[in-house]
């Protein structure tokens, strides 16, 4: 059999780490996520890849890769239009290419929806997902398909004219890094563009979603005119246990407008979903303990505590740090959004005000938008009772407040 072509592609990070596949969107390159590589690359093997006529990936890439007829198996080949399967056989042969047999994915747009297709096809390949301004189903076919024809007509010319009102805000569009996207969409193949829209025509996996099994973040861009907030609510529903974000002042290339939130959400994700082996001694579990409870509360915090350490109250530390953040907080069933949302919640419940300030710090480290907390507030008052809720809420004013503050202070230093 011929080895299937395989598309341009870059690695960064260091090669023993976990893994990273992340996939553009439709008329951009794997530049597209230079604003978050060199963060996510300093925990990942990160390998972006470029779409068939986009970026150094030919259009003829596509040409002998799709379904071996003998064994029904996924190669990539697509003789008649091009289609997610087809982009997803690429996505594997990459990864065959490169000795990598299971990865996380993270992918915008069309590259999140050969991340979904992935995720249902071929489970055991993705150990966690991330969809960022995706959809389960593109809108109406005909749509995609006209696009296509005109590009195949036309060239590129007419979509680049339109793209800045979908992939951005007014506020971001001509800034340089809006002007950097669109001249590199002038570039693409119109073949290449025109197969990604064929592509977009035909998939739909709206029916599909509850196969996903990997633990899935779908972040929106609350300003997208392409991808609506209402096409990731459809995803995080139909998905089993997947978390939404979404990215206020952000259209359709969220991760480019507002590139700091999307990678605090990744991040949050990503390393929760992939943890290190769990640890099984009381060493290691120390060693990993301590380690996530840096990431979670601070260095800051964990220092005070460490200098604070007594003789008497040493084993208290040990403990915790071994049982509660090593032995639990390290266990890949939840991610730590979620250990996130149900601290904050049994804190309220127990009234644990100190806690629960500490604890709300950490779950803006772990993704939580304000508006995250406030919904796991909410459910708390029901469950928890008003009075209770009451006081969380106060509390959690003031600590969004620093938290501004703080914010404010990085960006004038900056």
């Amino acid at each position: 059999m011929t080895s299937p072509a395989l598309p341009h592609h870059r690695v960064d990070g260091p090669a023993a780490a976990p893994p990273l596949v992340l996939g553009p969107s439709l008329g951009t390159s794997l530049s597209v996520w230079e604003p978050q590589v060199e963060a996510l690359a300093r925990r990942f093997r990160v390998v972006r890849w470029d779409l068939p006529g986009h970026g150094g990936t030919p259009y003829e890439v596509l040409t002998g890769t799709g379904t071996d007829a003998g064994s029904g198996e996924d190669t990539g080949r697509t003789d008649g239009p091009c289609t997610v399967a087809a982009l997803g056989g690429l996505v594997l042969a990459l990864a065959d290419s490169l000795g990598i047999d299971r990865f996380a994915y993270a992918g915008i747009s069309l590259g999140g929806a050969v991340g979904a297709w992935l995720a249902v096809h071929h489970p055991e390949r993705v150990a966690s997902l991330a969809l960022v301004c995706s959809s389960a189903r593109f809108g109406d076919p005909d749509g995609w398909y006209e696009r296509a024809a005109l590009v195949r007509e036309q060239g590129l010319a007419p979509v680049a004219a339109t793209a800045a009102g979908r992939w951005f805000t007014p506020a971001f569009a001509g800034s340089p890094a809006a002007d950097g996207l669109l001249a590199g969409l002038r570039t693409v193949a119109p073949e290449g563009y025109a197969a990604c829209c064929d592509a977009l025509a035909t998939y739909d996996l709206r029916g599909e979603l509850g196969r996903i099994t990997a633990p899935t973040l779908v972040v929106a861009g609350r300003d997208d005119p392409a991808t609506p907030p209402a096409h990731a609510r459809e995803l995080a529903d139909g998905i089993p246990a997947a978390s939404l974000t979404e990215v206020a002042g952000a259209a359709h290339l969220a991760n480019a407008e507002q590139p700091v939130p999307v990678l605090a959400a990744l991040l949050g994700h990503l390393t929760a979903s992939a943890p290190p082996e769990h640890p099984t001694d009381d060493r290691t579990r120390h060693a990993a303990g301590t380690a996530v409870r840096r990431a979670v509360l601070g260095n800051d915090h964990v220092d005070r505590a460490a200098a604070r350490t007594t003789a008497f109250t040493a084993v208290f530390q040990d403990f915790i740090t071994r049982y509660a953040w090593g032995e639990i907080w390290t266990r890949p069933g939840l991610s730590r959004h979620t250990r996130s949302c149900v601290t904050i919640t049994a804190l309220v419940a127990r009234g644990h005000h100190d806690e629960l300030a500490l604890h709300l710090r950490a779950a803006l480290r772990n993704g939580l938008t304000p508006e995250d907390i406030r919904e796991v507030l909410l459910q708390s008052a029901v469950y928890c009772g008003v009075p209770a809720a009451n006081s969380a809420f106060a509390l959690a004013d003031r600590v969004l407040a620093e938290h501004r503050e703080v914010l404010a202070e990085h960006r004038e230093e900056s």
